[in-house]
């Protein structure tokens, strides 16, 4: 197979930055399995945090505690189980938000000539300008067994939320559609 000219190697590496930096929007998702674990064969769930906590605590709170806790519901409704007093299944849920800065790199083409100080002493100086903040939210799902109090299954995402509580909802509902699509028992 004949190589590539040079000329052709430049731009063809530039694109594949610039697809790799548009895919930053994406939820990044991640699962892992206990090894040996029949998940087949639960068939309730209750959450954990019901008893460790106080819910109406979070009310109005803005932390989304409440989206997540709907999501995961439907989606273990999905796969045959219900919810009981007595689980098969423990689920602990977390989500945690932080305040991202987005930065652009100073360029010397459309941010002005390099400063000149004194004789020969003019340089540039390539630093992140800020350019707005956004909101990451990490959701974390773990499953456990009631019985032997062992991690069986654990899902996390991470995904850009929007400030607008129906969009946050949206893509919270997205994040643990996505991380329930890589759960070993399908949606019935």
């Amino acid at each position: 197979m004949p190589s590539l000219p040079h000329v052709l190697k430049k731009p063809l590496l530039a694109l594949a930055l610039g697809l790799a930096a548009c895919s930053s929007e994406q939820a990044t998702t991640r699962v892992d399995s206990r090894p040996g674990v029949n998940l087949t064969r639960y068939r309730t769930f209750n959450f954990m945090d019901a008893v460790a906590r106080n819910d109406s605590a979070f009310m109005g709170s803005g932390s989304n505690v409440f989206d997540l806790k709907r999501a995961v519901t439907r989606e273990l409704e999905a796969r045959g189980l219900r919810q009981a007093d007595q689980p098969d299944l423990w689920v602990n849920i977390a989500l945690v938000t932080q305040q991202r800065v987005q930065t652009r790199e100073a360029n010397f083409r459309t941010d002005g000539a390099p400063y000149y100080i004194g004789q020969r002493n003019y340089h540039w100086q390539a630093n992140d300008i800020p350019v707005g903040t956004y909101q990451e939210g990490t959701a974390t799902i773990d499953l456990v067994d009631a019985t032997r109090k062992e991690l069986v299954w654990q899902g996390t995402t991470t995904a850009i939320l929007s400030r607008t509580p129906s969009r946050s909802a949206k893509q919270i509902d997205k994040g643990v559609e996505d991380v329930f699509a890589r759960f070993p028992v399908p949606a019935r």
